[in-house]
């Protein structure tokens, strides 16, 4: 098996812990190691043939630097001139897959997410992979706990199955809440993961059907006798990129292929979409705060409350549900509940043309 990490987002949402050239998955939420660091490990016991991470040109110095102390995994960094989402960066991996072993089997991964039972995880790729040797496009569903409508959704077609994997018979945007109750209650729906186990041929065969101008880019590819000496792709790379569309692979190819199946995993999963996802990642105290990186945190009638305190002490006096964020050139402050509004706070930054991206 292959393995396909993406690791190319900016991770708005943690500003201003994240920044432009050290986005979420490159930092550490939690104080130890990164993000990226946290992929790489759990998948390591697989004994994977490769690893390939897909990041862009800001951030692939920083990536190099985090992962060049493992051993055992050949791990290959590929640098996107450009972002253009989910479905060239796939597609591009898939090709260099494809051209050292056509039917290899990759699972695509993204760099950013949080895992509590990460050998279930490993379990689950495993079992997909059987699938996914049958050319089928293999996803992995998260059984939903609660009614989240934060999330994508996939149904599935569970009525000929035992535990899976099952067809998919549609993929769902994030529904509202009177939606996201009934699919809570139906049992046959499940949150969208971002992960993908397939045969390299098998994405480029889809691709080639539902994105023929991408999959005709990729087509044009010349591989040297050492497919791996990637550094040979690089103007290569910058060609494609100059002349594809930016499409998901969801959008792209997943919601409109036939031959997409879903397998369930209860695994204590988290995107850690922004910070009001913390406790998930982190116990929170018997107040409902979490408080990550401070040197002491003083609370005075205050709760349920998310923060990161940059080696700070942080004394909080009758607040409640507050997300307090202090690095070393910015704070800030703002309610639990607007926690995805921060993504605003980066747009105006950049309409204000400032240095704190």
């Amino acid at each position: 098996m292959y393995i396909v990490i993406l690791a190319g987002g900016s991770g708005t949402r943690f500003w201003p812990l994240s920044r432009t050239a050290r986005p979420k998955q490159l930092i550490s939420i939690t104080g130890d190691r990164t993000m990226l660091q946290r992929t790489v490990e759990r998948v390591l016991a697989l004994r994977p043939k490769r690893i390939l991470i897909v990041t862009n040109v800001l951030q692939a110095e920083e990536t190099e630097r985090q992962v060049a102390g493992y051993r055992g995994v050949p791990i290959d960094v590929i640098a996107e001139p450009v972002a253009r989402n989910t479905a060239p960066a796939i597609g591009l991996a898939a090709a260099i897959i494809a051209a050292h072993e056509p039917a290899g089997v990759m699972a695509v991964l993204p760099a950013d997410h949080f895992i509590k039972d990460e050998e279930a995880l490993r379990e689950t790729l495993v079992e997909a992979s059987h699938t996914a040797r049958n050319g089928y496009l293999v996803t992995l569903g998260i059984m939903p706990s609660r009614p989240e409508t934060g999330y994508g959704y996939i149904e599935a077609d569970t009525d000929l199955r035992g535990a899976g994997p099952f067809p998919v018979r549609r993929f769902v945007e994030k529904p509202p809440l009177e939606e996201a109750l009934r699919y809570l209650e139906e049992g046959n729906y499940f949150w969208n993961s971002g992960m993908f186990i397939w045969r390299a041929d098998s994405i480029l065969a889809e691709i080639a059907v539902y994105l023929p101008d991408l999959a005709r880019s990729l087509d044009a590819i010349s591989f040297s006798g050492d497919v791996w000496e990637l550094s040979d792709l690089e103007s290569q790379i910058e060609t494609v990129y100059s002349g594809v569309e930016s499409v998901s692979i969801d959008y792209g190819v997943m919601e409109r292929s036939t031959r997409v199946q879903v397998l369930p995993v209860e695994m204590g999963w988290s995107d850690v979409g922004s910070w009001s996802a913390l406790p998930e990642v982190v116990a929170p105290d018997a107040r409902g705060t979490v408080c990550i990186n401070a040197a002491a945190h003083v609370a005075i009638d205050s709760s349920d409350c998310l923060i990161y305190a940059d080696a700070r002490v942080v004394a909080t006096v009758a607040v409640h549900g507050l997300v307090v964020v202090s690095t070393p050139d910015a704070l800030l402050i703002c309610d639990r509940e607007r926690a995805q509004d921060v993504k605003k706070v980066v747009e105006e930054l950049a309409r204000q043309g400032s240095s704190s991206l």
